[in-house]
């Protein structure tokens, strides 16, 4: 698994690359459509560390200004993702948008990510999972990536017995990762993310200290809502794959997770976003769901340009990831044309 991410990563740069070769050309096709929605999840300093699973999670401050001054080079208009169905639904309006959405509401968005969008006057969406704000949710992956880093080995069952993991290289600890990632995604999620917390706990980790130290609580949002730029999403209660939940959990999920923003912000949320947001993980069914529960407007993270399209299911908009892995202005631009996605 490893080396076939390796290999996915080393292609979509090797496709960014040979768009950026083509210059303004690239920018100048019917390919674009109507511009973009980027999604984040961190954004922080450079990390160090040899070892960072979740890499691809995080961009620095320095490249979300690049990623703002690319957008605004390209003459997109940056807005608010929640504003872009009534934009896109006015013929007289021909203008390309680009909408900056953050996911999970790390506490990074209001130290780092906040004043850069200030110094722009760029909107910009952060969802949160009421679970991580009320501090009754873990995220698994960030336990996960702390636990393999405390230890030269775990003992574990994966489902086929206990067995010793061995962590002494870095390609161990990324296996042992890739493990624990299939875990969580092939056996009853809650369950599986409460076995990581034990095994945490264990190894001298508090999970929900850690999502306490990383994502912002009820006055840090209140705060934050102070700024005229920032809009606040429902993102679940649980952070759960939503495809794998029956019908009652699933709708749960969405009210619940819409009334607690309305609680923390003081005004109900126009737009959801979807955990982890491939295709495995979102469908029909999803969609539906989120427009029956009242919300207007949803995103995934399966890529894709806007369109005027997207108006016929409001509840499924595209959103491309500002991966922490290909942090170029160029790479950017190439994302902008939208030529990498006419192939997705």
């Amino acid at each position: 698994m490893i080396g076939l991410k390796r290999l996915k990563y080393a292609l979509i740069r090797a496709g960014f690359e040979g768009i950026s070769l083509l210059g303004s050309l690239a920018l100048s096709t019917k390919a674009r459509g109507r511009g973009i929605i980027f999604t984040l999840h961190h954004v922080r300093p450079e990390n160090e560390d040899p070892f960072q699973p979740n890499r691809i999670l995080s961009v620095t401050p320095q490249f979300l200004e690049e990623a703002i001054k690319a957008s605004l080079e390209c003459g997109l208009t940056p807005v608010a993702a929640e504003d872009l169905p009534g934009l896109l639904s006015d013929p007289s309006d021909g203008r390309r948008f680009v909408s900056f959405t953050l996911d999970d509401g790390y506490r990074n968005n209001a130290e780092f990510a906040a004043p850069i969008f200030r110094k722009y006057n760029v909107p910009y969406t952060i969802f949160l999972t009421s679970g991580f704000v009320e501090r009754t949710r873990s995220l698994w992956w960030e336990t996960t990536e702390v636990l393999l880093n405390k230890t030269d080995q775990l003992i574990f069952d994966f489902g086929k017995g206990v067995e010793t993991i061995p962590l002494q290289t870095k390609r161990q600890k990324l296996m042992a990762f890739d493990r624990f990632t299939v875990f969580v995604g092939t056996n009853e999620e809650s369950a599986a993310v409460a076995e990581i917390d034990t095994l945490a706990r264990t190894n001298g980790i508090d999970p929900l200290a850690l999502t306490a130290e990383l994502t912002m609580d009820r006055d840090e949002l209140k705060e934050l809502a102070k700024d005229p730029l920032a809009n606040f999403g429902a993102h679940t209660v649980s952070h759960r794959n939503m495809r794998r939940l029956n019908d009652q959990d699933l709708r749960t999920e969405i009210v619940e997770s819409a009334a607690a923003v309305e609680r923390f912000i003081g005004k109900p949320p126009r737009i959801f976003a979807y955990p982890y947001g491939f295709k495995a993980a979102v469908g029909e069914r999803e969609f539906k769901a989120v427009a029956d529960a009242g919300i207007p407007m949803a995103v995934t993270t399966q890529p894709g340009i806007l369109k005027v399209e997207n108006l016929k299911n409001p509840t499924a908009f595209n959103r491309v990831s500002l991966n922490g892995a290909s942090q170029k202005p160029r790479y950017v631009k190439a994302m902008i044309s939208g030529l990498a996605f006419k192939f997705v």
